[in-house]
């Protein structure tokens, strides 16, 4: 009996039981909701004469909805009904907040500037310097995405690819600390500089991220391009907002941008309740132009990234979240650059931000050895890509294979067919 016990108290920890359980949850609500928007718009449509058959099944009604608390099902669904309510509420409730904080946050904030190049936001004591965002957070990098790296096993989440992207992701899960995602997206008919600025670009983000609710910058240096910036994050109704304070610093090496974005101190803002301020965060990227699939040169552009963050909130319920949503975001991601070309080509100011990313800091790197590493990574990513499509099932043709089985049972074909070839087995011996 003990045994039985620790046993299914073993199976409850499994983190796939939880993702399952958050899986079955997450379908549940929508399904729930959509039953009663159907009921209700039913109910509302109806023939007269159902009134003849409501009154006759009113006391059979009646009992249902007075049933005792055994029969949970009334229950069951009304708390569904209402987790759906309150999500939708909340949703347009942070909408209506975001609206008012870009209206009060759309003056530009006082700027003050020194000979040094360094200009300050909204702080007098604060000075941004080169010991924000270093070289060794650009190594950190380059080490996370070396494919050869045999200490960090990486885990296949998303290979897909539409008329004009690819995308493919991977994830590693330390023993401590958040789980790292790398990923390797290829925009075809994009140059690197336009989506280095794009990246770069807060003022633009929100037309496509609807996650940030609000940005501020709060220093920047002209001389080394370095920025600290403010984030305010949306998050599901289940957490409270989220809030980033960002270094971010540009390498250039030829055509190759090494963009490294991280969280980091700012005694000036103090932390507070909510938003929860995430501390541990490291989002990097290095852009560079890649051979096109249609074989017209490099037009094609390539963003190698890599992300962690701890966000507060439990690694198992973090990893469902990013798993149900990758896909959505990186479609919102091509589409806001598309957006993003196409207002530039409109329009060819450039916001103050994104004039900030165009501010690099040079970096000696020898081209030969920096171009191998990126031709490696490339080559070991398809590869193992064109593995995956050899072996993946093509259903189309299982859908074939299992109409053609049914069929021939049913007529008996291939009882027939198998009775022969016994035959003639035993007619040989």
């Amino acid at each position: 009996m003990d045994e039985t016990y620790f046993d299914l108290l073993n199976f409850l920890k499994n983190p796939s039981f939880t993702e399952t359980f958050v899986d079955i949850l997450l379908c549940a609500v929508p399904i729930w909701l959509a039953v009663m928007i159907g009921l209700l718009i039913g109910w509302s449509w109806r023939p007269r004469w159902t009134g003849l058959i409501y009154l006759g099944f009113r006391s059979k009604l009646r009992f249902l909805w007075t049933a005792p608390p055994g029969f949970g099902a009334r229950r069951l669904w009304l708390a569904f009904t209402a987790l759906s309510a309150f999500s939708v509420c909340r949703t347009i409730w942070s909408r209506n907040d975001t609206r008012a904080n870009k209206s009060a946050t759309g003056s530009a904030p006082v700027e003050e500037s020194d000979e040094s190049g360094l200009v300050s936001r909204g702080s007098d004591n604060m000075r941004v310097t080169e010991d924000i965002v270093t070289e060794n957070d650009l190594e950190h990098l380059l080490q996370l995405l070396e494919v050869g790296n045999a200490a960090m096993e990486w885990q296949s989440m998303m290979d897909k690819t539409t008329p004009n992207m690819s995308y493919q992701a991977w994830r590693h899960e330390p023993e401590t600390g958040p789980v790292i995602y790398r990923s390797r997206t290829v925009f075809e008919d994009a140059t690197p500089d336009i989506v280095r600025d794009f990246f770069w670009d807060d003022e633009f983000r929100p037309k496509w991220d609807f996650m940030l609710a609000n940005f501020k910058t709060l220093e920047e240096d002209t001389q080394t391009g370095t920025m600290i910036v403010q984030w305010r994050k949306k998050f599901p109704f289940f957490c409270s907002d989220r809030e980033y304070i960002i270094g971010r610093r540009i390498w250039e090496s030829g055509k190759k941008y090494y963009c490294v974005t991280k969280g980091v101190p700012y005694p000036a803002l103090p932390k507070r309740d909510k938003p929860r301020r995430v501390e541990l965060y490291f989002s990097s990227w290095v852009i560079r132009a890649v051979e096109s699939r249609k074989g017209d040169g490099l037009t094609a552009c390539e963003v190698s990234l890599v992300h962690y963050e701890d966000m507060g909130i439990p690694k198992d319920v973090a990893k469902l979240g990013v798993r149900h949503g990758m896909w959505g975001a990186v479609k919102k991601l091509n589409s806001g650059l598309r957006a993003y070309q196409s207002a530039r080509k409109s329009d060819s100011s450039l916001s103050r931000i994104a004039q900030m990313a165009r501010i690099t800091t040079k970096l000696n790197m020898d081209s030969a050895e920096s171009s191998s590493r990126d031709e490696d990574r490339s080559r070991a990513m398809d590869y193992a890509r064109r593995q995956r499509d050899h072996l993946r099932m093509d259903w189309k043709w299982v859908v074939v294979g299992g109409v053609a089985l049914a069929c021939g049972l049913h007529t008996g074909i291939i009882g027939k067919t198998l009775l022969a070839g016994a035959g003639q087995r035993l007619a040989r011996r």
